[in-house]
């Protein structure tokens, strides 16, 4: 018996949710096939709005017989709320099989439940059309205050993680900015010999002459390296100062470029003191390549004689003209604008090197077409990460989840009241988008619920209304398609080409029709998208995998 009532809850199951009735009174017909009977009652005739009236079916038949109830939205308008387990007991021979429905509305007014089909083995019986009264609730607005109608607010999506990756990449740019500015735009302390670099000319000179003093090489009578710092001293002053070639030039081609220098009034310079440097120089050399080792006292006097020559040196030289003065201000600032070009330079390179870096990694780990779809955005991969809702549209309803809310299409205003099918249609994008979604609900007012509805007609008729509006080049593929609840429909695919807008343009593209039926209801679904964007086609096979018709309304 378990065997056959879970068989019975699969052929329920198919067609999806189950619609509530209002049944107003208690009857008890009969009706046989074979020597089965069957009786159908309802508790009360009439209700309120949102009130529950409880419609029975009661079934007595052998244990051999298969007994199918009705499911689905079989009992429009009215909705069913709960559809109970059946209820088996035995008398006799035979078993008496007792299924209950719970159903409502929520509009005033006076409703027909229709003839409600079961099935014992091959035989079809239909039970009797009910009328039900359901009554307004009476408000006392003397005793209850009435209130404007609130608006409309928008509810926006639940936050993602969106702050955690904006912490990481400020993150990111706080490190990459702190090791450019430590390295490269911090003003370092200036280092020893730096510092003695930027002093001028005569005071390097001078400072020289002193830590001379404190090497004590006199003591360690290391004549070669007194001399050679000493000379040196002197040296660099002259070839700043005076000739810019004096560090590299001998002793004789020193003096004689003095003696010219003095003789074309270009320095005054007196005999004394070139003689003077003259006579150290000559010595010095002596010291450096012949080994020589003059007296302390002398090396002492020849010391006292460079310090008060760079004095004379000094003295002599011409001071700085105006535009000396300038060209040496502007020398400064064209430095300063290198280094800081420079700087930038260097800066520049570390960031686009990282870019480049962090690029090829992510690339590696995620693809290089995600990485560039992701820094330079991509509307489908925009939607595919997006917060994704889940909701039911139309009745019986339709559960799915979709990447943006599908939005209530009004119906055509043009429609006669008297129209032969009621449309109910929900949205998301146009033709030729990178995804558009259309979800339709027709009722059939004068389907009758012996006759059958044919799905590959419907899904000829939604191929038409394609080619309706512009869509061309049509490759059709049928196949069946169950959904993870186990309801059965027939799924239509394919390629076309799409226009875009109202232009003259078409985009190539695929589409999926999946359609149901239950009764006189027939249910669509329409997922169009353009050819190889494969974040469309991971965005319709999730949506595929969510699509779920209910049997009951929740």
């Amino acid at each position: 018996m378990n065997q056959l009532l879970h068989y019975k809850k699969h052929i329920i199951s198919v067609f999806g949710l189950p619609l509530t009735v209002v049944f107003s009174c208690m009857l008890f017909l009969h009706s046989s096939v074979s020597q089965a009977q069957v009786k159908w009652a309802t508790d009360v005739s009439e209700i309120k709005i949102g009130e529950q009236i409880t419609f029975q079916i009661e079934v007595e038949t052998d244990s051999t017989d298969l007994v199918v109830f009705p499911e689905g939205a079989t009992f429009s308008p009215l909705e069913v709320i709960e559809s109970y387990t059946i209820d088996t007991s035995k008398n006799a021979a035979k078993f008496n099989l007792i299924k209950k429905y719970g159903l409502t509305q929520f509009d005033s007014g006076a409703y027909t439940i229709p003839r409600q089909k079961i099935i014992i083995n091959d035989k079809t019986l239909f039970t009797d059309s009910l009328k039900v009264m359901v009554n307004p609730v009476i408000v006392d607005t003397l005793k209850q205050g009435l209130y404007a109608i609130k608006p409309i607010i928008s509810v926006e999506k639940s936050s993602s993680n969106w702050w955690k990756i904006l912490l990481i990449v400020l993150l990111a740019i706080a490190i990459v900015s702190a090791l450019l500015y430590w390295f490269i735009w911090r003003k370092k302390p200036l280092t020893e010999e730096e510092k003695i670099a930027l002093l001028p000319p005569y005071d390097r000179a001078k400072l020289a002459l002193k830590q001379l003093d404190e090497h004590r090489y006199l003591e360690t009578d290391a004549y070669k390296e007194y001399y050679s710092e000493l000379t040196l001293a002197i040296r660099r002053y002259l070839d700043e100062k005076v000739y810019d070639h004096a560090l590299e030039s001998t002793t004789d081609e020193l003096i004689s470029r003095l003696r010219l220098l003095k003789d074309g009034n270009q320095i005054d310079l007196s005999l004394e003191t070139i003689k003077n440097l003259e006579s150290i120089f000559k010595r010095a050399d002596l010291v450096k390549f012949a080994k020589s080792a003059p007296d302390k006292e002398l090396a002492k006097f020849d010391r006292k004689t460079i310090d008060e020559e760079i004095d004379h040196v000094k003295e002599v030289l011409p001071e700085p003209t105006e535009e000396e003065k300038l060209l040496n201000e502007q020398y400064k600032e064209a430095q300063e604008r290198k280094k800081k070009r420079r700087k930038i330079i260097i800066s520049a390179f570390v960031v686009v090197a990282l870019l480049v870096v962090t690029f090829i990694c992510f690339g590696f780990k995620y693809g290089f077409t995600y990485v560039k779809d992701t820094l330079l955005g991509n509307n489908s991969l925009e939607l595919l990460e997006g917060n994704w809702v889940r909701s039911d549209y139309g009745f019986p309803p339709i559960s799915i989840s979709t990447p943006e809310v599908l939005k209530r299409m009004q119906a055509d205003s043009t429609q006669s009241e008297n129209a032969q099918v009621d449309y109910t249609t929900f949205n998301y994008g146009s033709l030729g988008n990178n995804l558009n979604i259309t979800l339709n609900t027709a009722v059939l007012k004068n389907q009758k619920p012996e006759d059958s509805i044919n799905l590959v007609a419907v899904s000829e008729k939604a191929i038409q209304d394609l080619e309706s509006k512009g869509v061309t080049n049509i490759i059709v593929k049928n196949e069946k398609f169950v959904t993870p609840n186990n309801a059965e429909g027939l799924k239509t695919f394919g390629y076309a080409q799409f226009p875009i807008g109202n232009s003259d343009s078409f985009v190539e593209g695929e589409y999926i029709l999946l359609h149901f039926t239950t009764q006189n209801i027939i249910q669509q679904i329409i997922i169009i998208w353009q050819k190889d964007d494969e974040y469309a086609a991971e965005m319709v096979e999730r949506i595929e995998n969510s699509i779920e018709l209910k049997p009951t309304a929740e």
